[in-house]
């Protein structure tokens, strides 16, 4: 039984709690029940009190407005550790607090252990001692619950982190005389990869084959669907297609992927011959690349190949061959490059703005054009740079 004291108390409660408190007691003497309702009766707010007899009886009255469970440890139908175990199993996110006629130190431990918010001995029990309990129970649980959910959150980032780093092209190419240069800068907040993707293949002849594409959209559905068709157009490519069977492909497995008929692709593909001077190009609806030979910056072509996949039935992407030389370079891109916004007007940078600012530099450094215009950027970029270098005599 409970002492006679009852002082007028406050139950506080952080502002985001609701106001009464809902607490569910569990508690098989009808006189200790009475005198808990009484001693809480005495708040300035008293809380709303569901009473239940059993545990049978409480698991049925558990709510999800129930911020706080007292329980005592001999029920009728459980008893000792075993009571407090099933209400924990219960009721994992509420704060449980064990309330009992048992003054055994040890037990009180082993129910912290288990879990328990705290453990409070009925005959040391007043009116203010069990407000504060609650109170600092309702608190602890809530840090808890908070910190698992953080741990929980920060695992599950670092596992999709690891999925994203994993579907992260890994260039095949064995050309000694090439040089090969990516980045790769997903706009979306902690995120490892968007909508933009790239890969570079040589296959067995010695031709090297080059992807860039944009899938329209800023999200994971979008970084999904872009790896889906890079992963496919590499197959391809590794079994032996090339030009418009690839393009007819990836255009069929974007609308059977895709969430939406109004998503679109861009992409640009260039197939390099064996003696890596001549290219065939397929623009599809899709920035133009920048090829400089000789020193000279040029933009490829004014006229893409065709629309971009996913919008029209039956197109056909015509090919544009481009000699190349012994001395060039071949800069493939997204559109989020040339979308910066630069200088006092905060115009677009657009083709021609990314063509003089490789040719002012001397040369295509992706590094030194990307913090040129780094703080204009706000969509996702892609930049392959493929070069070759005549032999030293």
């Amino acid at each position: 039984m409970f002492p006679a004291l009852r002082e007028a108390f406050v139950i506080t409660s952080s502002p985001d709690l609701p106001d009464p408190l809902t607490l569910l007691l569990i508690e098989d003497d009808t006189a200790d029940a009475f005198l808990v309702e009484e001693l809480l009766a005495d708040a300035e707010r008293p809380p709303k009190i569901t009473w239940a007899r059993t545990l049978a009886e409480g698991r049925d009255r558990l709510t999800d407005d129930v911020q706080c469970v007292l329980v005592d440890l001999s029920l009728p139908d459980a008893t000792g550790l075993e009571a407090l175990q099933q209400v924990l199993a219960m009721a994992p996110d509420t704060a449980v607090l064990v309330l009992t006629g048992l003054a055994d130190a040890h037990v009180g431990i082993e129910a912290v252990a288990a879990g328990a918010e705290d453990f409070l001995v009925k005959q040391d029990v007043d009116g203010r001692l069990l407000s504060r309990a609650i109170r600092y129970a309702i608190e602890r649980k809530r840090a808890d619950v908070a910190m698992r959910e953080l741990v929980e959150e920060r695992i599950v980032g670092q596992e999709n982190a690891r999925l994203e780093r994993g579907l992260l092209p890994v260039p095949l190419l064995e050309a000694a005389s090439l040089h090969h240069q990516t980045r790769y800068l997903p706009g979306r907040v902690r995120g490892l990869l968007a909508g933009d993707f790239w890969d570079t293949v040589q296959t067995a002849d010695g031709s090297v084959h080059v992807l860039i594409g944009d899938v329209c959209g800023h999200g994971p559905d979008e970084a999904a669907l872009g790896t889906a068709l890079r992963i496919g157009w590499r197959t391809l490519v590794l079994a032996g297609h090339t030009g418009a069977d690839v393009l007819a492909t990836l255009d069929a497995l974007l609308r059977n992927e895709r969430k939406s008929p109004e998503i679109f692709t861009t992409l640009c593909t260039a197939t390099i011959d064996p003696g890596l001077s001549r290219a065939r190009l397929h623009v599809v609806g899709h920035p133009s690349p920048l090829v400089i030979r000789d020193g000279s910056v040029d933009v490829v072509t004014e006229m893409p190949s065709g629309p971009p996949l996913g919008i029209f039935d039956d197109v056909e992407w015509a090919p544009i061959d481009l000699e190349l030389g012994d001395d060039w370079s071949l800069l493939l891109y997204t559109d989020g490059l040339i979308e910066a916004a630069v200088g006092a007007e905060h115009d677009l940078l657009g083709t021609e703005g990314l063509a003089d600012l490789v040719r002012e530099q001397g040369g295509v450094d992706l590094d030194r054009i990307i913090a040129e215009v780094g703080d204009a950027l706000s969509d996702d970029v892609a930049a392959v740079l493929v070069s070759r270098k005549p032999e030293s005599p």
